[in-house]
């Protein structure tokens, strides 16, 4: 699974948009003030990054050298 094909795949679950943000994909503008994201890693050695923000702050909880196995996350926390 790619991100596409995970955004495919939380809309067929009907998962509201702003629940989520999606890099390169489903990038909600204004951004939601909660929501769980998937996004490149920055400068940690990973290609991906799964995580929460709130209050203003991005929280990681997994990193992936893998885009497959990042989207398989993001899925299991949103569905």
């Amino acid at each position: 699974m790619d991100r596409r094909a995970l955004h495919r795949a939380l809309r067929a679950a009907g998962v509201a948009d702003g629940h989520y943000w999606i890099e390169g994909v489903h990038e909600p503008a204004p951004t939601p003030v909660d929501h769980l994201f998937l996004r490149a890693g920055e400068g940690t050695g990973a290609r991906w990054q799964v995580g929460a923000y709130e209050r203003g702050a991005h929280e990681v909880i997994a990193e992936y050298d893998d885009e497959a196995a990042a989207c398989t996350h993001l899925l299991r926390l949103l569905t």
